[in-house]
């Protein structure tokens, strides 16, 4: 069955501080794989990012076998991938100007087109919790409107946690399940938003492709774990949805520059082991699946200032949550890009298989191992 792909540009007044009260854009691309007949037989499937990678780059990457997105919609499903405000090919308020990354970035990173003490014009985080939700809830609107479904099923990687976390709690009616892949969970993180938005700070972030691929190899143990050419895949995908980002960085010898990935700045609240447990909507009328990389120390990370917003751990989301309905599962030989790694075929059957049944094994609660070969078993 051929696969139809729509990109829309769902328009929405924003409340990021930056941009309040302007009508937006938020980017999305659609995958639709359902099979002909009634609308009621549709089932609609919402992908989000994580904290500095578009969804284009995430889960459409069009290299080998990586494109999650297509997999599903070869499975029969409607999938919607969605870039939040600053990301990708969604608005970017407050990103174009150089002086608003990270003051505390090496100057030469940014040469051209600026170098020397830089001031930020805008002196201020980008996003924040609500924004994200508010951002969230129009493409779920607008995908229940558009396809006359009343429910959406959530997959989320990294820093989505944080949206559709919380979003599935105070929305359960247009939530069907949630499939978490390593996410960011801080069991002590902030319960309310600070006294004063927007906090104080620089709208947006930057990183390097040897950055990016030194970050990731801490993570590679196994000899299959990171094929050769992934870095240069990854890259030129995050380099294709930001074309100022490839006009900056140091000179090469062909006169080009090497490019940086901007990503957004932003401020979260609302997800932590009280949230997480509210109501009992998360493994009750919400059923969740957490799976996560045996050598992920991003999602699982306490870090030696012991600050608490950013110790994160994957076992104490799963532990958090107090429905019945809730999965943990643990892949071998695979680290927090989990998506771009050997694992992924088995990540997106893993996806298919939850979409289908919300089970795993046959179950619909436990820990679980994932070997390299995709095989399940119970945890020790």
């Amino acid at each position: 069955m051929a696969i139809k792909t729509i990109d829309h540009l769902v328009p929405h007044k924003s409340t990021v501080p930056a941009s309040k009260g302007q009508q937006i854009e938020l980017f999305v691309r659609e995958h639709d794989g359902t099979p002909p007949g009634p609308p009621a037989g549709r089932k609609a499937v919402l992908m989000l990012h994580g904290r500095s990678v578009p969804v284009l780059a995430g889960f459409d990457l069009q290299h080998s076998t990586y494109g999650w997105g297509v997999t599903l919609a070869k499975a029969g499903y409607d999938v919607f991938m969605m870039d939040l405000q600053g990301s990708g090919k969604s608005t970017r308020p407050r990103m174009e100007d150089p002086c608003n990354v990270n003051p505390a970035l090496h100057t030469s990173l940014l040469i051209p087109p600026l170098s020397g003490q830089r001031t930020p014009s805008y002196p201020f985080q980008l996003n924040n919790s609500q924004s994200d939700w508010d951002e969230l809830d129009a493409v779920v609107e607008y995908i229940r409107t558009e396809r006359n479904v009343p429910q959406v099923a959530f997959i989320g990687w990294s820093a989505a946690a944080f949206q559709m976390g919380p979003y599935a709690i105070d929305n359960p009616d247009k939530v069907a399940s949630l499939f978490l892949v390593a996410p960011m969970f801080p069991p002590a993180g902030r319960t309310s938003p600070p006294p004063t938005l927007p906090a104080p700070g620089f709208p947006t972030h930057v990183f390097t492709k040897q950055g990016f691929a030194d970050g990731w190899k801490t993570q590679v143990h196994c000899a299959s774990q990171r094929a050769p050419d992934i870095v240069d895949a990854v890259w030129k995908a995050l380099m294709d949805v930001d074309p100022i980002g490839r006009s900056w960085g140091k000179i090469q010898p062909s006169g080009q520059p090497l490019g940086l990935s901007r990503f957004r700045n932003a401020l979260w609240w609302g997800w932590n082991t009280e949230a997480a447990a509210q109501d009992g909507v998360l493994g009750g009328s919400v059923p969740v699946l957490i799976a996560y990389g045996e050598y992920d120390t991003t999602a699982n990370a306490t870090p030696d200032s012991g600050d608490p917003l950013l110790t994160f751990s994957v076992p104490a989301l799963y532990d958090a949550i107090t429905g019945p309905h809730r999965l943990l599962v643990k892949m071998a030989c695979a680290g927090h890009q989990v998506v771009w790694e050997g694992q992924h075929k088995n990540l997106h059957n893993l996806s298919k298989h939850w979409l289908k049944h919300t089970k795993v094994d046959g179950k619909t609660q436990g820990l679980f191992d994932m070997a390299e070969d995709g095989t399940i078993s119970p945890m020790p």
